[in-house]
């Protein structure tokens, strides 16, 4: 179900129990300010979830509140999460859904990073 993004975080969320390591995940990345792991319901032949270490409920959230040092780690992890899979060639794409339009499932900012297929246009029509 769609979370409203302008709610408080809530730290009991599953990406925040990811990483408490209360729920297993196949991570693929680690350092200081994000991981980054195998979506369980993939929707493409490499769909990688990249979460920051901070409490942040959406992409909103977190530039809103995130510091500099959180902000450029997080977006260099996901192009090093990117390029460590192989992924700039043929291509790949990311994704961060903000909120209930957006259809946002979970309330902690998370990037899919999705390739391994050409994945047609941005939006269904």
């Amino acid at each position: 179900m769609p979370i409203d993004a302008t709610k408080p975080y809530d730290d009991q969320n599953i990406f925040a129990k990811i990483l408490r390591d209360e729920i297993p995940s196949k991570r693929v990345h680690e350092d200081d300010y994000a991981i980054a792991f195998h979506d369980i319901n993939a929707q493409a032949p490499t769909h990688i979830l990249v979460i920051p270490r901070g409490a942040y409920v959406s992409w909103d959230d977190f530039s809103a509140r995130a510091s500099d040092a959180e902000i450029a780690g997080f977006v260099r992890a996901v192009g090093t999460v990117a390029r460590a899979a192989g992924l700039v060639e043929p291509g790949y794409r990311l994704l961060a859904n903000t909120g209930v339009d957006a259809h946002q499932e979970v309330p902690h900012l998370h990037i899919h990073i999705m390739a391994g297929k050409p994945l047609g246009a941005l939006l269904s029509r």
